[in-house]
């Protein structure tokens, strides 16, 4: 007879059974899980994984284009590209990128603000490939080749940069271009800029970049596990940026840079028929072509500190007294409101006084000019004809009538950065001092001084709309473009400038002017080869007492008077409208007229048959040599001048004391 179950034993049987049951729904579990997954990877994410896995072989490649070119009037070449080596590091191959920086130090000479821009650049990439160094040189890429099996990730590519073949001639025109920074990149379309490093930072490269950048392309090509190439799979070509030709001159900008040479100043020519700017001159300049790669901290610490501000862009942003420059068209004024005409005269004694004061105003010539009419105010700068013109006419309504002819307000000139000057009236005084405006300050600024500010260009560019009989200008450098892009033209206004006088008037001011050179205070540079037509002025810098007399040997070189001139030729049919200032050049007869002339001679005489032409690129690294030599040699000359003078420092500063009784 079967003996029954005991109950340990069913217990026994009811525990392993249990454990069955458990065992395979883990199983089934884990297989449900392993198969949803599967399901997940193969099926719902199978578009997602496919695309990472191709993007482990194929790998898209910013194409950047080729920055225009930029050309002078003539065609000659002021703007170029050339090849550099470039050493780039792609981000998402490269696990360290600062430890990786760090080793590349010693080859590429990179300092820690490098390091930190470089990183910056990283973060922000998205995995495009970033510029570590631009111009690779032999040395380094020897280097670098021996050690490259250790730096995954880093290449050396060659790539088109910019070069600026006439060094300092064009470099306030046409600026330069740079790395793009920190704050650049935030605001650009980062489409546009695909693997390009530069962006234009002054000048010409500045305000047309969007003409002269073009359009990057892109490469797809196949890669191995190690990053290599294996073959190209499909290309868009990139669309070049847009060439250029600038309205500029360069025989007329070499001319009036030699002019200037060793003196601080500006030069603006102006064709008084379009507004085609001809030369456009600061000086002194500086060479654009450190900055492309970037300028080292001690060669823009000595640029930015030297006392004579080579960055300083006098003919743009230089706000001067424009002086007697003025008077003609501050004369126009006159008949304009009908307070003078051209036979009404006033008697100059020398000097003029405001009704109810004594303070006298003193005109430039002690004792005076006498009887005096407009055309002789122009001709002999007579100041008390417009100290008792400004008196009648009253601050608000010389103010109105200045302004016409484009002072206190940007001129449009297609350059970034544009000063306003000023012209003053009782608003503008009150708006920046919260002073009501006084009688004697009108006087002042009717012969361009006290608040009065004028930049050089804004003074050539009235004296080409006066020279044109009143025709309004706008001063612009784009002669033409070409390429994809389009252009979007300057609005320049029409018409002329509005006058209640006559066209007689405005040819009557023109004989006044060329008078003035005939036989007036612009004597000095007449000729009978063709007319000329000028005004002179000479701007006070530091303020003489009243009663005393102007001593420039007792004055600091840096207090002389400004020297300016402005004028156009030929009379009967004005090509060319110049206006000259030379800082501290003393009397505007003297120093800046015969520099108006050197230009005025240049394009009437020497232009239409043997115009200067750029040097050879052989001549140019002759040329440079021979500037690279005489830096050194200065340079070598005032480290040991200041090593004799710290000597002597050092000397006297351990020089033992001695008694007042020894």
């Amino acid at each position: 007879m079967k003996q029954p179950l005991s109950s340990d034993t069913s217990q026994e049987n009811r525990s392993f059974l249990n454990r069955i049951l458990f065992a395979a729904l883990f199983i089934f579990l884990g297989l449900s899980g392993l198969m949803a997954r599967y399901w997940f990877l193969q099926v719902y994410s199978h578009e997602k994984y496919t695309t990472q896995a191709e993007n482990n072989r194929v790998k898209l490649i910013s194409d950047p284009p080729s920055r225009g070119y930029i050309y002078d009037r003539n065609g000659h070449l002021l703007a170029d590209n050339k090849p550099v080596f470039t050493a780039m590091l792609s981000p998402d191959e490269v696990q360290d990128p600062k430890r990786t920086l760090e080793l590349l130090t010693p080859i590429f000479d990179l300092t820690e603000e490098d390091i930190v821009d470089i990183l910056a650049r990283i973060e922000q990439s998205k995995n495009d490939p970033v510029t570590i160094k631009i111009g690779i040189n032999d040395q380094q890429m020897a280097q670098f080749s021996e050690r490259k099996p250790f730096f995954k990730g880093v290449s050396i590519q060659s790539k088109l940069t910019r070069s600026y073949p006439h060094d300092e001639l064009f470099a306030h025109v046409i600026g330069y271009v740079g790395r793009i920074n920190d704050k650049e990149s935030k605001e650009i379309d980062k489409e546009r800029y695909a693997g390009t490093d530069l962006i234009g930072k002054i000048g010409i490269e500045k305000y047309y970049e969007d003409l002269l950048l073009g359009k990057a392309g892109h490469q797809a090509v196949e890669t191995n596990v190690h990053g290599d190439i294996l073959r190209k799979l499909d290309n868009t070509p990139p669309v070049p940026g847009n060439d250029i030709y600038l309205s500029l001159d360069y025989g007329l900008q070499k001319i009036a840079q030699d002019q200037l040479n060793g003196r601080r100043g500006a030069i603006v020519a102006i064709d008084p028929q379009n507004g085609d700017v001809l030369a456009f001159v600061s000086n002194p300049s500086f060479d654009p072509n450190p900055f492309i790669s970037g300028i080292s901290f001690k060669d823009y610490g000595a640029l930015r500190d030297d006392p004579d501000q080579p960055l300083y862009n006098r003919a743009l942003q230089g706000m001067y007294p424009p002086a007697s420059t003025i008077k003609p068209f501050e004369g126009l004024g006159a008949i304009h409101y009908g307070l003078m005409g051209w036979n009404d005269t006033i008697y100059d004694p020398g000097y003029f006084t405001l009704p109810g004061d004594s303070h006298r105003f003193r005109d430039w010539k002690r004792g005076g000019h006498g009887t005096v009419n407009l055309t002789k105010s122009i001709v002999m700068s007579v100041d008390t004809y417009y100290y008792k013109l400004s008196y009648q006419m009253g601050i608000q309504r010389l103010h109105d009538w200045m302004v016409r002819f484009g002072f206190g307000s940007p001129t449009g000139i297609d350059l970034p950065n544009e000063k306003s000057g000023v012209m003053p009236s009782p608003k503008w005084k009150m708006d920046t001092y919260d002073k009501s405006w006084l009688p004697g300050e009108t006087i002042s600024v009717s012969i361009g001084q006290g608040y009065f500010l004028a930049t050089p260009l804004q003074v050539a560019n009235a004296t080409a709309m006066t020279a044109n009989l009143g025709k309004k200008l706008t001063p612009h450098m784009l002669k033409r473009s070409e390429g994809a892009a389009e252009v979007h033209p300057i609005d320049r206004p029409t018409g002329t400038i509005e006058f209640n006088g006559s066209e007689a008037d405005w040819l009557k001011m023109r004989d006044a002017m060329e008078e003035t050179i005939k036989r007036g205070t612009g004597r000095g540079i007449y000729t009978n080869r063709y007319r000329i037509a000028g005004k002179t002025g000479t701007a006070q810098v530091k303020s003489i007492a009243q009663g005393k007399s102007y001593n420039k040997a007792a004055l600091d070189k840096r207090h002389w008077d400004h020297a300016w001139f402005t004028g156009f030729a030929p009379v009967e049919d004005p090509q060319i409208a110049v206006a000259v200032l030379v800082e501290n050049g003393g009397g505007g007869s003297s120093t800046a007229a015969p520099i108006g002339r050197a230009l005025f001679d240049y394009w009437m005489l020497r232009r239409p048959n043997n115009p200067l032409v750029p040097p050879s690129p052989e001549e140019l690294e002759v040329i440079r040599a021979e500037k690279a030599a005489a830096k050194a040699l200065l340079d070598a000359e005032r480290e040991a001048q200041e090593a004799l003078e710290k000597e002597a420092e050092e000397a006297e500063a351990n020089k033992p004391e001695t008694s007042s009784e020894t």
